[in-house]
């Protein structure tokens, strides 16, 4: 499919339980490789993808450096709407950064997993990342959480760590 700057999803990756994998011996999740590939390809998007690895750690070890590096390249994509890929806990503090970084002409949408892509069909991520790839396309410029099917305006979500979902402040 040929790739067209106004139909093109601009993928960012940076970590998180989305891609982590599961170590048999030690009972550890680590970080090999992302599943993003896999994930598109299964679920026969056919949505033109640039897919890149910027990090992959764990969100509660993300600073602000790192939170500069995936804003820089926000700002350099020439594609208008991005995904990124982040860990859960606190993808919300990543949306505000980016909203303060006051990034035009962009949808930018952060979705995750409470569980990991390759422990099967128990993981949200799968069913995330779709979210995320429609309403790339579908909302306004702007900075936005995707988890659970819904999204929310990253000024106004809050992880509830007693449930496991996002909602409204």
């Amino acid at each position: 499919m040929p790739q067209n700057n106004d139909e093109t999803i601009q993928v960012f990756i940076t970590g998180g339980t989305f891609d982590k994998d599961y170590n048999f011996i030690t009972g550890e999740l680590y970080f090999k490789d992302t599943h993003l590939h896999d994930m598109l390809e299964t679920g026969r998007c056919s949505i033109p993808t640039d897919i890149k690895t910027l990090m992959m750690i764990d969100s509660l070890e993300m600073t602000d450096t790192e939170r500069q590096i995936i804003a820089y390249n926000c700002r350099k994509t020439p594609y208008k709407d991005i995904i990124i890929t982040h860990g859960t806990d606190t993808m919300a503090k990543t949306g505000q950064f980016l909203v303060d970084q006051q990034i035009e002409g962009k949808t930018i949408v952060l979705t995750g997993a409470m569980i990991p892509f390759a422990f099967g069909s128990s993981s949200d991520g799968f069913f995330n990342l779709g979210a995320a790839v429609a309403f790339a396309q579908s909302l306004p410029e702007g900075v936005y959480i995707c988890m659970n099917g819904r999204y929310f305006d990253v000024d106004n979500v809050v992880k509830n760590r007693s449930t496991g979902y996002f909602q409204i402040k």
